[in-house]
């Protein structure tokens, strides 16, 4: 809805911007849209953009001219937006981020974000425009994975307040594997996005650990006086380089063997920083990891079935194999489905 919004704004400044102005009946064919909304358009063109806008007396018809404020335009030139002159695979690249902020879908945040591209539309020259049209349709941004993050807007405002302020706060957060809420105090040290969703590395104060917390989980904050300082010892992005998912616990070494048939689409990625490949004679290879976060990866083996075969360390394949029997429980014959 705002970029639609948006759009019709563009539309009717480059209407505007023209040297003989425009008219309420011309913005309204431009925009198709009627003579209530028209002038609503050109309220919102002052308000959004603060660009004023003249208009001339009166036609003969009883029409009205209105124009950008000649000053304005003067003012504009001075400027020399031009100058920006983005390249194609930049502007690729400023797509691209906005793209991600799917994750704002909903909030104030995305209007945020919508209104500033919105906003670039109007000062980059000209020929610009054609080229976001062609960039909008390269990309399709799956949604399916996306946390809703509508109402956190002021948590994400705190977080990021406390980090860069260096503030301890006091939060209250709901667990899910102990499935109660608690309070304690945290460090924020870094904010970052994770398959769909928003978490941050905290130091938690009671006991000193480095801890991965669900921004969507944080019911309540309140930022203290207390100011803290930044670990010199640790470094979040090679935390995260280490670990096979988000969770960060001792390190782990497995060799897992893949059939024939899922050999190729392991073989494309890099799954962690520390790996080797070994292939075998009858297609299927094996995968050795060096990484951390065993529930990760361990859920990660599990999600290719049969196709997948932990073969070292031995503890941690008996591990699987109690999985696979109580997940092979749950479909044995005669067995009711819950509920």
């Amino acid at each position: 809805m705002r970029l639609r919004l948006l759009r019709k704004l563009v539309d009717a400044i480059t209407l505007l911007a023209q040297p003989t102005g425009t008219t309420i009946s011309a913005i309204c064919e431009r925009l198709a849209i009627d003579k209530r909304q028209a002038y609503r358009v050109i309220e919102e063109i002052q308000s959004e953009f603060k660009i004023m806008i003249d208009k001339e007396k009166p036609l003969p018809d009883g029409e009205i001219r209105y124009h950008l404020d000649r000053e304005f335009i003067r003012r504009l030139s001075d400027i020399k937006v031009a100058d920006i002159n983005l390249t194609f695979p930049e502007i690729l690249s400023l797509y691209f981020i906005k793209g991600h902020a799917r994750l704002y879908r909903g909030t104030d945040i995305e209007e945020n974000i919508e209104r500033a591209f919105g906003k670039l539309d109007v000062f980059f020259p000209e020929g610009f425009a054609r080229n976001l049209e062609r960039i909008k349709s390269l990309f399709l941004m799956a949604d399916k994975l996306t946390k809703d993050y509508t109402g956190k807007e002021k948590t994400i405002e705190k977080l990021t307040d406390a980090f860069l302020r260096q503030k301890t706060c006091r939060i209250e957060y709901h667990s899910y594997s102990s499935g109660k809420v608690s309070r304690f105090d945290i460090d924020p040290l870094k904010l970052f996005e994770w398959n769909g969703g928003l978490y941050i590395s905290a130091r938690i104060s009671k006991d000193d650990m480095i801890r991965t917390l669900a921004v969507e989980r944080i019911s309540s904050i309140s930022l203290s006086e207390k100011d803290f300082s930044y670990p010199e010892d640790f470094n979040p992005d090679e935390i995260l380089e280490d670990a096979f998912g988000i969770i960060y616990d001792d390190p782990v070494a497995v060799k897992i063997r893949f059939s024939p048939k899922q050999a190729p689409y392991i073989q494309e990625r890099k799954w962690c920083k520390n790996q080797d490949i070994e292939k075998c004679a009858d297609g299927s290879l094996h995968l050795t990891l060096r990484t951390s976060g065993w529930y990760d990866v361990q859920k990660w083996i599990l999600s290719f079935g049969a196709d997948a075969e932990l073969l070292e360390p031995e503890d941690k394949r008996k591990e699987v194999m109690e999985e696979i029997s109580r997940t092979a429980a749950l479909y044995r014959l005669g067995r009711k489905p819950s509920g």
